[in-house]
């Protein structure tokens, strides 16, 4: 017995040793995170503003707390692992600095965001190791569920809403008129919105039916059939929420569902679609979670008796060197901001072409497109032998968030204009300066005018309609020194018919019009 004892208390001592390491490394993990949020505050408050502003995103808040209490629950589980340090992680988050970089520098916040929530991911890989980083993968992962993103999603959601409603009361036999988002039924006008798109919808049920997966299933079939339920159904879902209240004011003689109402039954029929989801899903839940994480483990040598552990020093150095490269992209990006700045105004000038395209004295209609932001605007009539054409341009220097080119509140017809209207968005190849280009060409409609519009974005000497390319041309000026300057053109013409009798007026405008674009451009380029 004598000789037995101290090796019971040896043994003892290293178990109170392994676990009081596990705890340090939680909380130096801890204070690095904390310290890569705060080192990226912008980006942490962009986050948590939209969360503050926005009802579609105010899960947000929810977000790390429900990550920490997934995380809090498998802490028997992770007492089993000990942290081995991966220096192979931390290339990964440098690439993904670089990635959040080129995100600043182009204006794409969404990105930055994204790319800021998995630098914590790489940096908790970093300092525990591959093992314990995979056994956290989901609580990990969820944490993206925090950056605001479905902002892109609203123009195919309200056209899928749209096509929906309109069948289903084609179906129902009630005759529908319709133009773009717009319809008409013989009781009355009908419009869906950014507010009936159903991203609201979407977005939380994506994000209760994630969670509702990992907890009530174990096989990975099983959780992805059910996640996939938690996008298709809220999408039909809306569809016919949409129909239903259409229904409802038809019948009622537009006495009820057409106010602040309607989103209120909307968000009752989405309560009981949401819980009808997951009363079936409970069908098939899988309650037998014994063993369930030492399967999930694919690495079983990783406990504590089977591994070689990472000491405290080579913690703290990979925590070092995590902050080390974490801090070089935001300081790289002050640095790139501060430097190409530059403080004059850019000034705008566009004359005719004499005997094909002369000054006007006014535009062909009231319309005029909602930019914020612009360093410089340009608004110009011409006329010519085969019509008259509206030019208007937006000139943007020293591009940051809310003052940059590719801003979602950049709007042709906002949805508060009185009677302009957005009736159909498309894309057509036209040349410019003998150049095959790929312009975005839209069709607004008025109660007197109908107008169509081409546009497409300068950036130096390059064009593209591409927002996405546009952004990647800016980030890549910046990166090389070259500004930021960059314009969107937009092109207007009138026609009576079909937008087909404007193409002419506009093609031959760009044609005479193009090298004296150009150069006022180039002349506020230079500026």
């Amino acid at each position: 017995m004598s000789v037995q004892t101290p090796q019971k208390i040896a043994h003892g001592s290293a178990t109170t040793l392994d676990q009081q390491s596990l705890k340090g490394a939680a909380l130096l993990t801890l204070v690095i995170i904390a310290a890569i949020l705060a080192g990226y505050h912008e980006t942490t408050w962009s986050m948590v503003s939209i969360w503050e502003r926005s009802d579609t995103f105010a899960h947000g808040f929810l977000i790390f707390p429900f990550s920490a209490y997934l995380i809090w629950e498998q802490r028997k589980y992770l007492s089993t692992f000990h942290p081995e340090p991966n220096p192979l992680a931390l290339a990964v988050l440098g690439a993904l600095g670089f990635g959040w970089l080129l995100a600043t520098l182009a204006s794409v916040q969404v990105f930055e965001q994204y790319f800021l929530i998995t630098m914590i991911s790489a940096a908790v890989w970093a300092i525990l190791g591959t093992r314990m980083a995979w056994a956290l993968a989901f609580p990990l992962a969820y944490l993206l569920l925090a950056v605001p993103f479905g902002d892109a999603l609203i123009p195919p959601l309200i056209d899928f809403t749209a096509d929906f409603t309109v069948r289903a009361l084609q179906l129902t036999g009630i005759p529908v008129y319709r133009e773009g988002s717009f319809f008409t039924i013989p009781s009355g006008n009908w419009s869906v919105v950014e507010a009936c798109s159903g991203l609201r919808y979407l977005i939380a049920s994506f994000t209760l039916g994630t969670l509702y997966a990992y907890l009530t299933y174990r096989s990975l079939k099983r959780r992805l059939a059910f996640i996939a339920l938690s996008v298709i159904v809220p999408i039909i879902a809306n569809g016919i929420r949409a129909y239903m209240i259409v229904m409802t004011g038809h019948l009622s003689d537009m006495r009820l569902a057409v106010g602040v109402d309607h989103l209120i039954y909307g968000w009752i029929f989405f309560g009981f679609v949401m819980l009808l989801l997951f009363w079936i899903g409970s069908f098939w839940r899988e309650d037998d979670r014994e063993n369930d994480n030492t399967e999930a483990d694919p690495h079983p040598g990783s406990r504590f008796n089977q591994g070689s552990k990472g000491s405290l020093k080579s913690m703290v150095l990979t925590a070092s060197a995590v902050l080390a490269i974490a801090f070089i992209w935001p300081v790289s990006a002050a640095y790139l901001e501060n430097r190409f700045s530059r403080s004059t105004e850019p000034e705008i000038e566009i004359p005719g072409v004499s005997g094909k395209w002369e000054t006007g004295s006014t535009q062909i209609s009231d319309w005029r497109p909602k930019y914020i932001g612009a360093a410089a605007r340009f608004l110009q009539n011409y006329r010519g032998s085969g019509g008259s054409v509206d030019l208007y341009a937006t000139y943007y220097r020293n591009q940051q968030q809310g003052t940059e080119l590719i801003n979602s509140e950049n709007l042709l017809v906002p949805e508060t204009q009185p009677h302009w209207r957005t009736i159909g968005e498309s894309t057509r190849d036209i040349l410019l300066s003998s150049q095959p280009v790929t312009i975005r060409q839209n069709q607004l409609h008025s109660p007197a005018t109908n107008l169509l519009i081409w546009r497409w974005y300068w950036i130096g000497a390059e064009k593209t309609a591409s927002p996405y390319m546009a952004k990647f041309i800016l980030a890549r000026n910046k990166l090389l020194g070259r500004g930021d300057d960059g314009a969107e053109i937009i092109i207007a013409a009138r026609y009576e018919e079909t937008p087909d009798e404007a193409v002419p007026v506009l093609q031959a405008f760009v044609d005479d019009m193009m090298p004296t674009m150009t150069k006022g451009l180039e002349n506020a380029w230079e500026r």
